[in-house]
């Protein structure tokens, strides 16, 4: 009765017996306008009512439809009631009706139907309460848990990562309740492990199960993929007996996530092979991410032809991978095109442009483009911020992002992170306002970690201050061993810049003491969709002496007609002038740039990708190139973008 007064005292509802003898859209538009309701005695209309009910108010007429009509009893009914909660989202009146019905017990069924809605709910604890009812002593109305109650409550654990011991108490009730064998729970104890990073756990419960099916082997793919163990990840991708869109994307990912692109796009070609699957939204995401990292442009643009031709629908996370794809390939243009082109934008979008229109050095446009959004009354998140300070840092433009710096939190409450302060120690520091970036750094309300110091003493290299230098390197040596040597390699440079080379000397003998090891100079250009790496002083390239021919033709060329000179003090050991120069031209950059010029028509532009800092001298001879060849070289070191042509660079030389 307390349910039947709650309907009729909150609704006012009141039922007069009649026949139904009307449609059932017709009486459910009835129920939208508040008619009155008609008398249904009959389960089967109900049950059909149910199917078209899309309100609460609705919901709650049917139901009372069900008590006055003594249809309480009748099980079948409650779990469509609660079904119609669940998927109008509904779940305080779902739950409202599992615990107050009038109906004397609650089966497995019903029981399962709200564990299965509430862990569908990131750190939901309703589903465990739900389920400690159904293990209580006390109540022999409830019968005992089946696969799907299992299959349900480890799905919710897999959804809180506080739960890895209630998660291994569960699969030990499964154990018990002779459940272990069904594939589905079997299923959901591979995914809950691989999530809660338990890889041997399950792969245990893998190699215990009787019967897999796909789902069973891309779980424990996805789980040694997200550990960085892709060794393993690939031979369990290539014994699959069964593969679809699903696990394609998990190994592809899993090589993304990782930093193997090579190998992503290798996959993605052999997926094509397979007239069975076709690409789904995450493979296309995945494979657009590792053109845009390295500088795939050509296998870029190929995919984003399949997404036009296939009738791909763009969405956001479509139009934001091909955004970045475009910007990180150097075609800041055809990114602009596909924002301009697009009907809705969310924050992703604009992000992705901001940070692309940053790199490329084009802070002001960067600027523009952030208040623009903001004038669309779409709010920045932290990502964004991030993006346009990097666009203020790269293009100089000091009051402009300290004004958006010291206004994150009052403006858009975002309280700025340790990025964010780098960003702003990067601005300060590139504008040679070394002792401000410092008191920002002492006044941190977080602990500066080695990105920050190497900013700085970036900066004192940039501006040659030496004594600024070593008090900054005091610092970076408190640091983690890890996080030391690149620290050591900015003071070297400093120190050999200024020629101080008994400095270098001793800096050098240090690293070398302190087991350091460093990343070589690696640079990639792409030619006719195929990749090529060169390193520092290669030697293994097929093509290696036609590229030094080559190289050294370019350079003699470039001293004459274009008015290079050297910069030996780019060099850290104090080498003879002639000895400094032969070093200089085997920068993996010169390389790369002589392959161009050997494989690309006049008119088709250079684009290469590089892993460190380009140094002046190749600033300089990447200058010089493009003025005598009439070559247009684009060049994308790990912070941003040079766009040289006719003997300029888009960055100003300010970088």
């Amino acid at each position: 009765m307390r349910l039947i007064s709650y309907i009729f005292e909150t609704k006012g509802l009141v039922t007069v017996p009649k026949p139904f003898n009307i449609p059932i859209p017709q009486f459910i538009h009835s129920l939208s306008t508040n008619q009155t309701l008609f008398f249904v005695p009959n389960p089967r209309i109900i049950f059909q009512l149910l199917k078209h009910c899309l309100t609460l108010s609705q919901l709650n007429q049917i139901h009372a439809q069900v008590i006055t009509n003594a249809l309480s009893q009748n099980k079948s009914l409650l779990g469509a009631l609660l079904c119609s909660c669940i998927s109008t989202n509904n779940l305080s009146y779902a739950r409202f009706l599992f615990v107050n019905y009038s109906c004397p017990s609650s089966s497995t069924f019903l029981c399962n139907l709200m564990i299965q809605a509430y862990s569908k709910i990131p750190n939901s604890q309703e589903s465990f309460n739900v389920f400690h009812q159904m293990l209580a002593i006390g109540r022999p109305m409830l019968e005992i848990p089946d696969k799907y109650t299992f299959t349900f409550v480890i799905t919710a654990c897999s959804r809180n990562p506080t739960m890895v011991a209630y998660g291994k108490n569960v699969h030990g009730l499964v154990i018990k309740y002779g459940c272990e064998s069904n594939i589905y729970v079997g299923n959901s104890l591979v995914n809950m492990y691989t999530i809660f990073r338990k890889i041997q756990d399950a792969h245990r419960v893998f190699d215990e199960m009787p019967k897999r099916d796909v789902v069973t082997w891309t779980s424990l793919v996805r789980g040694y993929a997200n550990t960085g163990n892709l060794v393993t990840a690939h031979k369990l991708f290539d014994k699959m007996p069964e593969r679809n869109d699903v696990s394609w994307a998990v190994i592809i990912a899993g090589y993304v996530g990782s930093g193997r692109y090579n190998d992503a796009l290798r996959h993605f070609n052999e997926m094509l092979s397979d007239d069975k699957v076709k690409p789904n939204e995450a493979i296309l995401v995945c494979v657009l991410s590792a053109c845009a990292h390295l500088g795939a442009l050509d296998q870029g643009k190929w995919v984003h032809v399949y997404i036009d031709k296939h009738g791909v629908p763009q969405s956001s996370n479509i139009s934001t991978a091909l955004i970045d794809m475009y910007a990180k390939c150097g075609r800041i243009d055809s990114a602009y095109l596909i924002f301009s082109r697009m009907s809705k934008r969310d924050v992703l979008t604009w992000t992705s442009l901001i940070s692309g229109l940053s790199m490329h050095g084009l802070g002001k446009d960067s600027l523009q483009v952030f208040f623009q959004m903001l004038a669309e009354g779409i709010n920045p998140d932290n990502i964004s911020l991030l993006g346009v300070l990097i666009g203020c840092s790269h293009s100089g433009l000091v009051e402009d992002g300290c004004f958006i710096f010291y206004n994150m939190e009052r403006l858009w409450g975002i309280v700025p992170k340790i990025e964010h302060y780098g960003c702003l120690i990067d601005l300060l520091g590139r504008a040679g306002k070394l002792e401000r970036a410092f008191e920002v750094v002492k006044r941190m309300p977080i602990e500066p970690d080695a990105v920050i110091w190497r900013a700085l003493l970036s900066a004192c290299r940039i501006h040659g201050n030496v004594n600024f230098g070593e008090r900054i390197l005091d610092h970076i040596a408190q640091l983690d061993s890890s996080s030391q040597g690149e620290g050591y390699v900015l003071l070297s440079n400093l120190y050999a810049s200024l020629g101080q080379w008994d400095k270098v000397t001793g800096l050098r003998n240090a690293m070398n003491m302190g087991g350091y090891e460093f990343r070589p100079g690696c640079s990639w250009i792409e030619i006719h969709g195929v990749m090529h790496e060169f390193l520092a002083a290669d030697r293994l390239h097929p093509q290696i002496e036609e590229i030094h021919d080559k190289l050294n033709e370019v350079l003699k060329i470039i001293t004459i007609y274009g008015g290079y000179v050297p910069n030996t003090k780019q060099v850290l050991f104090d080498l003879i002038e002639e000895e400094k120069e032969q070093a200089l031209s085997w920068h993996s950059e010169k390389l790369a740039v002589a392959f161009g010029l050997l494989n690309t028509e006049a008119q088709t532009p250079i684009r290469i990708v590089k892993n460190l800092r380009i140094c002046e001298d190749c600033h300089s001879s990447m200058k010089a190139i493009s003025l005598v060849f009439h070559k247009e070289i684009v060049v994308r070191d790990r912070s941003r973008f040079h766009t040289f042509r006719g003997g300029n660079c888009t960055c100003t030389d300010f970088w």
